[in-house]
């Protein structure tokens, strides 16, 4: 007891006393305190090489914090579909200001793709980079896949030509060609609206529809080619057209040199 008294008396007793309760309390927080789980950690790290990555490849145009500039608009609110679609064909970073970003080679690799997207996503809500079940057209029956080349006739082929092979639009931009585009960046476009194609609500076209589009798109594609020109499967009403022009037209030459030469001949 006389111990205690003393130790109370000592001049550093009331630091050590701290110093013990604050060792009490941040143990205690320790054990009741919600422990972050490793996906939380790796969402967290990702974040962080998208932003390192952003700042130092995208930022110069559309802003630090996203907000746009007079080189490049807002990302606020497009989400890590619009980021995934554009750097995952090549379209950005762009190289310069043209009517339309052409598809090109990609020079980032997903997993930094995917980062820059997470961070892009951290400016407002978006859509999301689609999972493999909302684009693979596996386990779709005929009548789906018929159905999906029935919706893409209805919104799609005034612009991208009956099978998807692209077509020629105003002012010097176009729909390009689908037969090389892999189903997520079909799906991101659908959602997002790249450059002169709208952008479609989940209340307008499903993901079911989305994955039926896909597969008709696949399956169109995948048809041999018996012979013939395709010329660029833009459908039966613009092939028509160009056959008549060109085979009328070629006959109509053809069968004005035979009557000149037979009139000199005479």
């Amino acid at each position: 007891m006389k111990f205690l008294t003393n130790l109370r008396r000592h001049a550093a007793a009331r630091p050590m006393l701290l110093i013990l309760a604050l060792l009490a309390v941040g143990l205690g927080y320790s054990v009741v305190a919600p422990q972050q789980s490793s996906a939380e950690t790796e969402m967290t790290q990702q974040i962080e090489e998208g932003k390192a990555l952003f700042d130092f490849t995208c930022s110069s145009c559309h802003g630090l914090g996203g907000e746009g500039t007079t080189q490049g608009p807002s990302l606020i609110g497009v989400g890590a579909a619009a980021v995934d679609f554009q750097m995952g064909t090549g379209r950005m970073p762009a190289a310069r200001e043209q009517a339309q970003l052409p598809a090109r080679q990609v020079n980032y690799s997903q997993e930094q793709i995917e980062a820059v997207a997470a961070y892009v996503a951290t400016f407002g809500p978006g859509p999301a980079i689609p999972s493999p079940d909302q684009v693979s057209p596996e386990g779709l029956t005929e009548e789906e896949i018929a159905r999906g080349g029935a919706l893409f006739r209805a919104n799609c082929s005034a612009c991208h030509g009956i099978t998807g092979g692209g077509g020629a639009m105003p002012n010097g931009k176009y729909a390009p060609n689908l037969t090389e585009t892999t189903g997520v960046h079909i799906y991101e476009a659908v959602r997002t609206g790249p450059q002169q194609m709208p952008t479609f609500s989940k209340e307008v076209i499903t993901d079911q529809d989305v994955r039926e589009i896909i597969a008709y798109v696949d399956d169109a594609n995948s048809q041999p080619n018996y012979g013939g020109l395709t010329m660029g499967d833009a459908g039966p009403v613009s092939e028509g057209f160009w056959a008549f022009v060109i085979g009328i037209g070629g006959l109509a030459m053809v069968a004005t040199w035979i009557a000149k030469k037979g009139a000199r001949a005479r």
